[in-house]
């Protein structure tokens, strides 16, 4: 059984160019895509942490029976009460106040509180905020949420720049290689070659470029994202130790490469058919 020849083909050093180039593309829209998967589930999971918990702040003392009494009486909404002591507030801001001096006086009575949740958490914040400042984890760290989300959105945008580079890029070496190809589109209009055909035969060129660097560009990124992601996880700080991927967004990942194959057959079909019809 023989093969049906192909009609179109690249040089070596043109294919190798624009193997190259759909390489780096394809690890750059790997590469956004997966650190914007990495915040989104670090952001997600730093809320959900958070939303359960509030540090109540007694500032003046005269109050300070009433916010216990409050506590005390729902007491099977509240998991976990944790009355910081003066001790502790002394060695966390020890750093920032200079020695000398009772410290104690200017102090509020806090209380760092679990709820079992979010409806519990906002009942009592009805009772004990006409008492005390009721300032929840969540609400507090909202600037670390919000900067997240901005980094997110910063690489769903070069994400897109990629994938429009990558669209681009697509199109050129359609139109090149119908360019170099010309005399043999003449031909094939010549003895009655459908569009269609002719597009078939661009198309298995630009398949072959792209699976050849879609594996490329993802093997590269894929140990590139796990670096990031240990690098995150070793800080220990806040947002940066939540970063990770799932299964599923690793899932997507693999995807991605496949995605832009797909992509990039559709211009090469779009993109040769309307120079035919120019020519």
């Amino acid at each position: 059984m023989t093969k049906k020849p192909i009609v179109f083909s690249l040089v070596k050093d043109q294919s190798i160019f624009m193997t190259a180039i759909m390489s780096l593309l394809t690890f750059l829209a790997v590469l956004a895509f997966g650190i914007a998967l990495a915040i989104g589930t670090g952001v997600i999971r730093w809320n959900s942490q958070w939303d359960l918990y509030a540090t109540v702040q007694i500032m003046d003392s005269d109050n300070t029976q009433k916010v216990k009494k409050i506590i005390d009486d729902n007491s099977e909404k509240i998991t976990v009460v944790n009355e910081i002591t003066t001790d502790q507030m002394r060695d966390l801001l020890g750093p920032w106040i200079s020695g000398g001096g009772a410290l104690e006086n200017y102090l509020p009575k806090m209380y760092e509180l679990q709820f079992n949740t979010t409806k519990d958490l906002e009942s009592v914040k009805k009772e004990i905020s006409e008492y005390a400042r009721f300032l929840t984890h969540a609400q507090a760290l909202k600037s670390s949420t919000s900067a997240g989300w901005k980094m997110i959105l910063i690489s769903s945008f070069v994400l897109l720049l990629t994938l429009g580079a990558i669209a681009i890029c697509i199109s050129y070496i359609a139109r090149n290689t119908a360019l170099l190809h010309r005399r043999e589109l003449e031909i094939l209009n010549q003895i009655g070659a459908t569009d269609s055909y002719v597009a078939y035969q661009m198309q298995i060129i630009i398949a072959k470029i792209c699976i050849v660097s879609g594996t490329a560009g993802f093997v590269v990124a894929a140990p590139i994202l796990l670096l990031i992601l240990g690098a995150a996880h070793s800080a220990r700080v806040g947002l940066m130790a939540m970063l990770s991927i799932s299964g599923w967004g690793w899932f997507a990942l693999i995807l991605l490469p496949i995605a832009i194959v797909i992509f990039a057959i559709w211009i090469t079909k779009r993109t040769t058919i309307n120079i035919l019809k120019n020519n």
